[in-house]
């Protein structure tokens, strides 16, 4: 994925109200007015979370007849968690190796603690 769609990815699930839209998105395809249901807010101002989704490429509008319903598109999310896998490795390594030092603290401790009789 290149940087700039990645970056609008990242910028759009930054909000709370388009991560909910996306969750129900996932459920399957809505029209704006069912979008907005569980929101307090405007139907323009779902609609402007809506095309920041959009630009990201995280939803599609389709059209049958007058019905114009958004259905989640799943292939920005994939490729973003691709890239936020070459960091899990990273952090799995860092506390792997946190985890064996401490039990290694734990083990001197313990060994101290019945060398002094305590």
């Amino acid at each position: 994925m290149e940087q700039d769609a990645l970056s609008a990815v990242f910028g759009a699930l930054a909000d709370p109200t388009r991560r909910a839209i996306l969750a129900r998105l996932a459920q399957g395809e809505a029209s704006v007015n069912e979008l907005a249901e569980p929101f307090d807010m405007a139907l323009p101002s779902v609609s402007k979370h809506l095309k920041v989704l959009e630009r990201a490429g995280l939803v599609v509008q389709g059209r049958t007849a007058q019905y114009r319903p958004r259905r989640l598109a799943p292939e920005p999310l994939r490729e973003a968690t691709g890239w936020l896998e070459q960091y899990r490795k990273f952090w799995e390594d860092n506390l792997d190796q946190m985890a064996a030092y401490l039990d290694e603290l734990q083990r001197k401790e313990q060994d101290h603690e019945r060398e002094s009789g305590t």
